[in-house]
């Protein structure tokens, strides 16, 4: 069945939108700030084997879609073959009319592999034997795909205690696209979890320093922050559940660090001042450096113990939590603003709700010296469809400057989900289309036009200068 919905109008309703998407949007480059790809991949520009290997391991968007499908987790994440798990992908796709994936999926394999039908469980294995004999060739090597779609930029997400030992060969080597290395510590910062200290051992030997106490943590952090910024790091990201700014002292804030790593129990309230200390130090430090700092915030993660437990985290078991974000954000980002240490924010909500909470806290603490400094971020996991879209575009647009938002990422562990930008910047044309077409916007496409490249890429190309 031949595919006539991914139309060179696809998502564009009018022929402003048309006009905006084709001569404004559809060739520029792709910034990629935030995402989950392997170093590793790309240093040894990896040829993967099959089409499962590249498209569905580790995609639990894929893997919530085939269990709520009834498919069993021994085709999903089990051993089952390469070939059995795409089939079974294959026959769920058909049903996920009017999720994302639906539309992700033909995207992706239409733009990477030229294949322009349903995917269903019918044609699964012409369609499996064509990918894989691609992705066998030169051109779809890891290195081969970031070009094809014109990929300028990424950024991955990396752990202090990573050696970033494949940063340093790609780096070496002179790869053409620049990739960076991101700073995610959130194992220094969850002193709940049942691995802190262990974490902590970890880091003290990679950052050849003995940890026992806080002010020996913040030097072993400090200097891993040191070595990331000599690999051309320039953001750091946190995945917290909301923010904590509750008042501390050094002494006591010691005091926990230390009890905790002589194994004794810590009380939440406890836990939440000491989150308070690091997040702030660690806050100052990016300022100090110049870098952006992201707050990934809302999500309600590992909700299935049982399957947590057989598969991991990162599984397909979270959801968007209620948590309330307004006033402790507030007040952690006047505590940094108040000494004028606030560094340039992109702050990100699970929770729909949240959308003007977040898109009205950003404006309280633009200050004019930096262009968008503070940036309510893209619409993020659950919200990256077009309806969390363009709810988060009207909310910054309502109550901010749409005109400055840095833009779309893909917070993706998969090589071939480049195709999100594609979407986004249809999504936005039309979006724009729509007003001029209904005379709520100037018929004026040559200053639209100039503020939709902003959006898509020079916004994120100024605003991050990598």
């Amino acid at each position: 069945m031949q595919s006539s919905f991914l139309n060179d109008n696809f998502l564009l309703e009018n022929k402003f939108s048309e006009q905006l998407y084709h001569e404004f949007a559809k060739d520029l480059p792709i910034i990629d700030f935030h995402n989950h790809l392997s170093p590793k991949d790309i240093a040894e520009d990896r040829q993967f084997e099959n089409i499962t290997q590249i498209w569905l391991l580790g995609d639990h968007y894929k893997w919530r879609a085939m269990r709520a499908n009834g498919i069993e987790e021994h085709f999903i994440t089990g051993d089952a073959s390469d070939w059995e798990k795409f089939e079974k992908w294959a026959e769920t796709v058909p049903f996920t009319l009017r999720n994302p994936l639906f539309h992700w999926t033909h995207l992706e394999l239409k733009r990477y592999f030229g294949v322009d039908v349903i995917l269903n469980k019918e044609n699964a294995r012409h369609v499996f034997d064509h990918c894989n004999n691609l992705l066998r060739t030169g051109d779809f090597s890891v290195h081969g795909l970031l070009k094809k779609m014109k990929v300028e930029t990424l950024c991955t997400t990396d752990d202090p205690t990573d050696d970033l030992r494949f940063h340093q060969q790609i780096k070496k080597r002179g790869f053409e696209i620049k990739t960076l290395p991101t700073f995610r510590p959130d194992k220094a910062i969850f002193i709940e979890s049942q691995g802190f200290v262990k974490y902590i051992q970890d880091l003290g030997k990679v950052a050849e320093i003995e940890v026992n106490d806080f002010s020996s943590l913040l030097k072993a952090l400090q200097k891993r922050i040191d070595f990331f910024q000599d690999l051309g790091c320039r953001l750091s990201d946190h995945g917290l559940e909301r923010l904590t700014a509750l008042d501390f002292s050094e002494k006591e804030i010691n005091n926990i660090f230390q009890r905790k790593l002589n194994g004794e129990k810590i009380e939440v309230l406890e836990a939440e001042k000491y989150k308070s200390a690091v997040l702030y130090q660690l806050s100052l430090a990016y300022h100090e450096k110049g870098w952006t700092q992201q707050f990934h915030l809302g999500a309600l993660r590992n909700q299935n113990t049982r399957l947590f437990n057989q598969i991991g985290a990162d599984a397909g078991f979270d959801s968007i939590g209620d948590f309330s974000q307004a006033k402790v954000l507030g007040r952690f980002l006047d505590r940094l603003d108040k000494t004028n240490q606030l560094a340039k924010t992109v702050l990100y909500n699970l929770n729909p709700r949240d959308n003007e909470v977040f898109a009205t806290m950003a404006g309280n603490f633009n200050d004019g010296s930096v262009t968008g400094k503070i940036q309510y971020g893209s619409a993020w996991w659950f919200l990256d469809q077009l309806d969390g879209m363009e709810k988060q575009i009207n909310a910054l647009s309502n109550v901010g400057l749409l005109s400055r938002f840095v833009g779309m990422l893909t917070d993706s562990r998969s090589f071939l989900s480049f195709p999100r930008h594609e979407y986004f910047r249809r999504l936005l044309c039309n979006i724009f289309g729509k007003d001029m077409e209904k005379g709520n916007l100037p018929a004026d496409l040559e200053w639209t036009g100039k503020i939709i490249r902003d959006i898509c890429y020079f916004n994120a190309k100024k605003y991050f200068d990598f």
